[in-house]
């Protein structure tokens, strides 16, 4: 019988508990050890170390490695893939048991944008856990959303359009995209009546997500108008933006969650307002070969209970 053959039952054998195992799922989907060991927050060496240690008690070779990155061997593959199945069963499993007691346990791994996820998305899972105390929370906060490793995830927040299909979208909360400016920079200049007359102001842009952050596109009733706009001042951050149009340097396109308080209290005046920019709506990705948890279903629940069917940027017009 071949080794390949045999994993299965090596798979089951190996270990008094899953720790090999899941110690290998990040490993892989790592793609350096430096990555890996950050993770799993011990040294490249201890990643190396162990690895080994997996491979002898195996007797087969799981990663063919380099200076920098490694690739799976056919073996390493075989494991992985095994490794995902058994786990996600395993802890499919756990979660069913606890859900006929009642107890939200495991752990829940979220990811979300910076500004977003500072504002809302943390408040949201600490009042999550109060709710289930022995649930292990852990929230990344990038501006740069996760493709190679998101499977990693649980879930993933995200806000916008979506270029990545393996991923099951599930609606959070509705968020326009608006135009606005400052009164202080609208002292001195007339307001733009139509997208057109943009040209001729300050603009200021949000780079994210490599879109084409120059080119505006508004929607009147059936009438399409894209205005390519020069930005006078551009920046990768958006608090930053938004600080720069409260200062009254341009003019701003932003998420509605974003600028509902400013627009709120007047530091802020929406601009074209009877013309749409495309929705920027936020939504909750899973990664499909997690299937739907049920700590995931009931934070996925809490979020939509939290934030529909009316946001709290929305209630403060």
């Amino acid at each position: 019988m071949s080794v390949i053959n045999t994993y299965p039952e090596k798979l089951l054998r190996m270990s008094n508990d899953t720790t090999d195992l899941r110690f290998f799922v990040t490993l892989a989907e790592s793609g350096t050890l430096a990555e890996a060991a950050r993770r799993i927050d011990v040294t490249a060496s201890a990643v190396s170390q162990r690895l080994r240690q997996l491979e002898q008690r195996l007797g087969v070779h799981l990663i063919h490695r380099s200076t920098r990155r490694f690739s799976m061997t056919d073996e390493g593959e075989l494991f992985y893939n095994k490794a995902v199945s058994l786990l996600t069963e395993l802890d499919a499993l756990i979660d069913s048991l606890r859900a006929r007691s009642g107890e939200v346990a495991g752990t829940l791994n979220v990811c979300g944008p910076l500004g977003f996820g500072r504002k809302y998305l943390a408040g949201a899972l600490a009042d999550f856990h109060t709710q289930h105390p022995k649930l292990v929370v852990s929230l990344t906060l990038s501006d740069v959303p996760p493709s190679a490793d998101a499977d990693r995830f649980d879930m993933i927040v995200h806000i916008g359009s979506l270029s990545d299909s393996s991923m099951i979208a599930y609606p959070v909360a509705p968020n326009a995209r608006l135009v606005c400016a400052s009164p202080a920079y609208l002292a001195n200049r007339q307001a733009p009546g139509k997208p057109e007359e943009l040209a001729g102001h300050e603009c200021i842009v949000l780079r994210e997500n490599e879109e084409d952050v120059s080119l505006w596109r508004f929607r009147k009733d059936r009438t399409d108008v894209a205005v390519r706009i020069t930005p006078s001042m551009s920046g990768n951050d958006g608090v930053v933006t938004r600080e720069w149009a409260l200062k009254g340097k341009g003019i701003i396109v932003r998420s509605e969650w974003d600028v509902a308080e400013s627009l709120a209290s007047g530091q802020l005046v929406q601009l074209l307002d009877d013309w749409c920019l495309p929705d920027a709506d936020i939504v909750a990705l899973i990664p499909q070969r997690h299937g739907v948890s049920a700590r995931v279903k009931l934070f996925l629940s809490f979020l939509q209970a939290r934030f529909q069917p009316m946001p709290p940027w929305r209630k403060l017009v």
